[in-house]
């Protein structure tokens, strides 16, 4: 029943949009089933707990089906749209099931995907589940409708877990589009049997033992190297339970949107694993302002903006380089230390946040550093950036400083070992020490405070006051030539 412009059409599958981030929710479409499309033209706006981002077609071509509605959240590498590349029609239900176990995944094809999600890639490009197999189909006298299919098909995640604990989806009831069977469905039904006095063939012991903590371990060394960060992380360290409190008559209580109940999930999973120290040092930022004064309209005329952050970033970049242990991260009983610079860079997007990613930041200038941050939170702004430019960072930036905060403890990032938070430059009375004379002064300084959070289990408090010292030396005699 295949004909030759079926061959052409590509899937279009949920990016990963950071080493952390396991799935994503569609929040727009920008087109619909049957616009022709151009290369690397948007299609679709998706939301994560840390980026909102257009996603673009990844061939020229014509939308012949959207598999995943506005509003709903899948996993990183569901399929949410195909594409006909020749630009032929929507084609009928049953081609387009049959196809989506014969074409080649848009995720192999795409060279931003994670070598990580590789195994789980290869789960999501055998496209249906055994229900939708068109062994049969000879059988078939109606072509099943698109509604029924999103009915059969789960998500790689959802497929797995379901394999790994013996659990039939045709069994499951699902709550997602369509009634299709999502992971905490999946979770909810697999808790039940367990509860249940007769479950079936399979001891209730043994199915409850992947749920028992000391259990987890051994379950880790058996995952697919496919599972996300943050899924390997709750098997260790269990699902975030927030706590409930009551509620008064004057309150006004709002449910959390998707986004914002993944930012409190992660942020108390980076709480409970990293244990957290924080250090502090103030630095004169004079020098710094000077040669920015100096230097402005020169910049200017080579249409480069060099802030603050800039410097920062550079000198930060440099001093990594003799700190390892604080470009690193643990992993296990093992530590990484990375062999490459790469600064995150927080952006405001008020609202939301997000941190596009500085590569190799030590092997640029200063005014190549200028321009990059501004252009990488100019695109953040206006929500350009594409998938690898926030991802892969080694250590990060905030400035909660440029609200006019004194200073802040943030969190340090997953897979990380730092995060540096910049105080707000302000002037103020300070004594100074004349070096020649060793008299002592009264001055203005412009000057800032920063904090350093470090992960205590591989960042001892001597190396993080090593750092901050070496990066105030940096910034107090920055180098004009920079």
């Amino acid at each position: 029943m295949h004909g030759d412009n079926h061959v052409a059409r590509i899937e279009v599958p949920m990016p990963q949009m950071g080493e952390s981030i396991a799935e994503g929710t569609v929040s727009r479409w920008l087109k619909q089933v049957g616009d022709t499309v151009e290369r690397d033209e948007p299609i679709l706006e998706i939301s994560t707990d840390k980026v909102d981002a257009e996603i673009p077609a990844p061939q020229s071509g014509t939308l012949v089906e959207v598999a995943v509605e506005e509003g709903e959240t899948v996993e990183v590498g569901t399929i949410v749209a195909y594409i006909d590349t020749e630009g032929g029609q929507a084609s009928s239900d049953e081609d387009e099931a049959d196809e989506s176990e014969d074409e080649p995944t848009a995720a192999d094809e795409d060279p931003s995907a994670d070598e990580d999600d590789a195994d789980e890639g290869d789960e999501a490009d055998e496209g249906l589940s055994e229900a939708d197999s068109p062994s049969e189909e000879d059988d078939r006298d109606e072509p099943e409708s698109a509604e029924e299919r999103l009915k059969q098909r789960s998500t790689p995640v959802v497929r797995r877990m379901a394999d790994e604990h013996g659990v039939e989806l045709s069994e499951v009831k699902g709550s997602g589009h369509a009634g299709r069977v999502t992971k905490q469905d999946l979770l909810d039904h697999m808790e039940k049997a367990e509860k249940a006095p007769d479950s079936g063939d399979e001891p209730a012991e043994e199915k409850a033992a992947p749920r028992k903590k000391e259990a987890a371990p051994a379950r880790t060394e058996q995952r697919p190297a496919a599972a996300a960060p943050s899924e390997l992380w709750k098997t260790f360290y269990g699902e975030v339970q927030h706590p409930e409190f009551p509620v008064r008559d004057a309150d006004r209580v709002e449910t959390m949107d998707k986004i914002r109940r993944l930012t409190a999930e992660h942020m108390v999973v980076a709480k409970r694993i990293v244990p957290h120290v924080h250090s502090f040092i103030e630095i004169d930022f004079t020098r710094v302002d000077r040669i920015r004064r100096e230097n402005k309209k020169k910049w200017s005329e080579q249409g480069a903006r060099v802030s603050f952050t800039a410097f920062v970033t550079w000198a930060i970049s440099r001093v990594l380089r003799d700190f390892p242990m604080v470009n690193a991260t643990a992993s296990g009983n093992n530590i990484i230390y990375r062999g490459n610079v790469n600064v995150g860079i927080a952006v405001d997007l008020d609202p939301g946040l997000i941190v596009p990613v500085i590569r190799d930041a030590d092997h640029l200038s200063l005014v190549g550093i200028g321009t990059k941050v501004v252009d990488l939170a100019e695109r953040a702004r206006s929500r350009r950036l594409s998938p690898d430019e926030i991802q892969g960072a080694t250590f990060s930036i905030t400035n909660p400083g440029v609200l006019g905060t004194m200073v802040g403890l943030p969190i340090i990032p997953k897979g990380t070992a730092g995060i540096l938070g910049t105080g707000a430059i302000e002037k103020r009375v300070v004594v100074v020490e004349d070096p020649e004379t060793g008299e002592d002064s009264i001055a203005i300084r412009k000057r800032s405070i920063f904090s350093l959070g470090y992960d205590h289990r591989i960042v001892d408090g001597a190396d993080a006051a090593r750092f901050l010292y070496a990066l105030k030396e940096m910034l107090e005699a920055f180098p004009e030539d920079a």
